[in-house]
């Protein structure tokens, strides 16, 4: 075993992406190895290095109870050839989570290790649900308890003396026995009116909350049909909840949106919806890749001289245009005669982040505005450079060489490529997505393309709605058949964003 190989036993949290702590995003940044639970969302994955082995424990063992031996097995085998680990659990490694366990085994087998806390599902229910744990009028203890414990254990739960706690009970794995958990209560001693709770899938847009006095709590939880994975409140404090239940609240809560932008630009849009309550997937469409030849773009480069204005129309044409000029031992100071034009905020802030200010930005973030805006201020004599993709609309082109000298260069290349992820696949079949963002031409007519007659037919008859970026991709998605359910006003990710929530608000409020 190298000097440097250790295990981290990470708490991935009870499921929110924003729940993930620092560190463990660090830990999962080093690892040869990830060893994940079932339930860690698979975006959790994504801040691990592209190479490294993924292993989810449910392959190494079909039975739950069956898997702990292969999984220290596996992280102990992986340390000692020299790879750092990470074992990622879902909520806090050390409540109800088997951690102590893999410490006990790693440290007998002489492997170093971290253990990194992370907000058990007890909390983050409690917190996403708005019932205060603790609260100076209702509660000042907390018991944690797990509703399904080891038999052979030396020390069994005493419900008899959980019964008359006087604080708050958090029950772990108890919905296959809450019947019987909350019998035992009533029998010894707790009073059936005290106020309990049901919270399923916490954290995440999936959130459901079930309330009732205990006594009526599983007939409220079988009427609901809520299932595990749940946590069980009980305790006065569940009684706040109607004045601090912020969560359900959110605009987006339960809507499930498809989000199709290329894989390094899809997480900021799935983030921003996450925060607003809803059930992402990812599903890019289409990659970005260098262009095939480099040659146009270095030979405008060299001549970078004889260029008055240098024009972009996206973020990754500023990113693949700098970075060519890096490649080629040039930097900015290069571009210090040029004006610069961005075809709206996102390429301008492309821009600033190599502290590049753009001389000009529509007002309207449409080629056919930039067009405009850039004749009324470009001469007939002066020479335009426009660096782009190498396919989408020629307008910005043809409209600029009636009024002066353009040269256009693809300095990045996009290719049609729908992941091939089944799962997603099946939730457009079965009409289990709510909403598709379209933010390019292109990305609609990639996604149309690659889906099959039942996921289509989905789309065709409106039980997935699309909503797209511009009026230029929405007559995208016309010519291709399909009706479009909202347009954003501006070309903006703002804009989406806003208009999804007002869809989603309009929808409620009609149906």
């Amino acid at each position: 075993m190298t000097k440097d190989a250790r295990v981290y036993l990470v708490g991935a949290g009870p499921g929110n992406p924003g729940l993930l702590t620092l560190r463990a995003v660090e830990c999962l940044r080093l690892a040869d190895v990830v060893i994940y639970d079932k339930l860690v969302p698979a975006s959790f994955l994504d801040y691990a290095p592209e190479g490294a082995e993924k292993i989810c424990v449910a392959s190494l063992a079909a039975c739950h109870e069956q898997r702990h031996r292969p999984v220290q097995e596996t992280m102990i085998e992986a340390a000692r050839a020299g790879k750092t680990v990470v074992r990622l659990k879902g909520g806090d490694p050390l409540i109800f989570g088997r951690g102590g366990e893999e410490a006990q085994a790693l440290h007998a087998a002489g492997v170093p290790f971290e253990i990194v806390p992370g907000v058990s599902a007890g909390l983050g229910a409690a917190a996403f649900a708005g019932i205060p744990l603790t609260h100076r009028l209702h509660a000042s203890a907390v018991a944690f308890v797990t509703g399904h414990e080891n038999p052979e254990k030396c020390q069994p739960i005493d419900w008899s003396a959980l019964a008359r706690f006087p604080g708050t009970l958090v029950i772990y794995m108890g919905m296959s026995r809450l019947g019987h958990i909350v019998k035992m209560l009533l029998n010894e001693g707790r009073e059936p009116h005290t106020p309990a709770a049901v919270v399923h899938w916490a954290t995440t847009g999936e959130q459901q909350t079930v309330t009732a006095p205990l006594a009526d709590l599983p007939q409220a939880v079988k009427a609901a049909g809520v299932a595990a994975p749940a946590i069980i409140i009980i305790g006065t404090v569940v009684a706040l909840r109607p004045d601090l239940a912020w969560f359900e609240r959110l605009p987006l809560l339960g809507k499930r949106v498809l989000v199709t932008r290329p894989r390094h630009q899809a997480g900021e849009l799935a983030q921003r919806l996450q925060l607003l309550g809803a059930v992402t997937s990812v599903l890019p469409t289409v990659e970005i890749r260098e262009p095939a030849d480099w040659t146009p773009v270095d030979r405008a480069l060299r001549e970078l001289a004889s260029y008055h204005w240098l024009v972009f129309t996206s973020a990754n044409g500023v990113h693949a245009f700098l970075s060519r000029l890096k490649h080629l031992g040039k930097d900015v100071r290069c571009l210090g005669h040029l004006k610069l034009a961005a075809i709206g905020p996102k390429t301008a802030d492309a821009l600033r982040h190599y502290h590049l200010e753009p001389d000009l930005v529509p007002g309207r973030f449409q080629s056919e505005d930039l067009a405009q805006a850039l004749k009324s201020q470009i001469l007939p004599e002066q020479r335009v450079l426009l660096a782009r993709a190498d396919r989408g609309r020629e307008l910005l082109r043809d409209e600029l060489s009636r009024h002066c000298t353009v040269e256009q260069v693809a300095v990045y290349s996009q290719v049609d490529a729908v992941a091939a992820d089944e799962s997603v696949l099946n939730s457009l079949r079965r009409g289990e997505i709510d909403y598709i963002t379209l933010t390019s031409s292109n990305i609609a007519r990639a996604l149309v393309q690659s889906l099959d007659a039942p996921a289509r037919s989905r789309l065709e008859n409106g039980d997935i709605r699309l909503v797209t970026l511009s009026p230029v991709t929405s007559a995208e998605v016309r010519a291709l058949g399909l009706p479009v359910a909202a347009e954003a006003r501006a070309a903006t990710m703002d804009s989406l964003v806003d208009t999804l929530v007002e869809l989603a608000q309009l929808e409620r409020r009609t149906g």
